[in-house]
């Protein structure tokens, strides 16, 4: 397995807009394509900082289903929609690529 920790800087008063795009449509689009979320954070500290963890069969898998995402009509839409009264949401994504340690068992 390949897990992506996924760090969102969110536009200051944009946080509000990230969540609920997330919970009203990106989760299910993740979910109808096939991407598995393993957890989702909100910044403790008061950063606009979202976090959250995918898990994948392998890079290739990883590559295949981001660019079935980032073509989907329906998720094109749904950022057109939500960027189009407030403006951009995301600032920058930050992508990790993490292996699980073989001594650990959760």
């Amino acid at each position: 397995m390949v897990y992506e920790l996924r760090i969102y800087t969110i536009y200051k008063g944009r946080m509000d807009a990230i969540q609920n795009r997330f919970n009203e449509h990106t989760l299910k689009i993740f979910a109808r394509l096939g991407m598995k979320v393993v957890n989702f954070w909100i910044d403790a500290t008061g950063q606009n900082k979202l976090y959250y963890v995918m898990e994948f069969q392998d890079m290739a898998q990883r590559q295949r289903l981001w660019e079935q995402f980032k073509k989907d009509s329906e998720w094109i839409q749904v950022k057109r929609d939500s960027e189009e009264n407030g403006g951009l949401i995301v600032e920058k994504i930050e992508e990790y690529f993490m292996n699980q340690a073989e001594f650990f068992k959760d």
